[in-house]
């Protein structure tokens, strides 16, 4: 690292204090789970929230909004019991790239999985949770979501997977926000096999620019082996909650334009 250790981590975790709290979540896109009390609409909201995060976040925020109230305000419910003309109401969304065939077919998978199963962390850590790393739980969760036989192949560019090298940034988020403790008021700590120390950190274009400077990535491009260097080096810091850091990062070089 190019900067004293102890120096670093001091700046760090003065940073996870300043933005690891309630006045945080308005502005982000965590607010939209955060409008729910019911652990599966968290996990729908926060996933299609997590999903949308790119671009402007009142851009974001207002078309998760948009969707909610088109979901009755009520993710899970909908999901299970919509009936088929219900869907019409989502033709013409569109945020950014993600359209209504995106929408509608994740829509058909929330429907297909939910009918199975109480909770979306088996989507990632398999039947049995025999499923241990970060990138293998990514891989699963792709491959399942696209495992029905009518998904469309353009809505694959919406859900990373590190089998094509991507860092994951949205999905690592989502896994941030269900799996950390809720010790700042931001995070769910709503799932409880996968352990905050398994988890990778985010890496958005302001995170990279915050993490570089600092010397905590040395690795060209960003890719998912950049994203695991990155949470290597804050493993030094906190072996067993490296990603409480991304709040810093973030923070950092979107609010101090570090």
């Amino acid at each position: 690292m190019k900067q004293d250790i102890a120096a670093i981590k001091a700046l760090l975790d003065n940073r996870v204090a300043q933005y690891n709290r309630p006045d945080f979540i308005p502005n982000d896109p965590v607010s939209i789970p955060h409008r729910f009390t019911k652990k599966q609409d968290i996990e729908i909201s926060g996933f299609f929230a997590s999903i949308l995060a790119w671009g402007q976040r009142k851009t974001i925020i207002n078309n998760c909004l948009k969707l909610m109230d088109l979901m009755d305000n009520a993710p899970y419910d909908f999901v299970l019991h919509h009936q088929e003309q219900d869907l019409t109401r989502f033709l013409g969304f569109k945020h950014r790239t993600f359209n209504d065939t995106d929408l509608l077919y994740l829509l058909h998978f929330f429907r297909w999985y939910y009918q199975q199963h109480e909770s979306l962390e088996t989507a990632f850590t398999g039947e049995q949770h025999e499923i241990k790393s970060q990138k293998d739980r990514l891989t699963y969760f792709h491959d399942l979501v696209f495992s029905l036989e009518d998904a469309p192949h353009r809505t694959r560019k919406h859900i990373a997977t590190p089998a094509r090298k991507s860092a994951c940034k949205r999905l690592n988020m989502y896994l941030r926000w269900m799996v950390r403790p809720a010790d700042g008021g931001v995070d769910f700590g709503l799932w409880h096999t996968i352990k905050p120390a398994d988890l990778v950190c985010p890496c958005d274009v302001h995170v990279e620019r915050v993490a570089r400077r600092l010397g905590l990535i040395t690795r060209k491009g960003m890719d998912w082996q950049t994203a695991e260097e990155l949470t290597d080096h804050l493993r030094v810091f906190d072996p067993l909650d490296p990603v409480k850091y991304d709040y810093a990062l973030f923070g950092l070089g979107v609010e101090e334009k570090f």
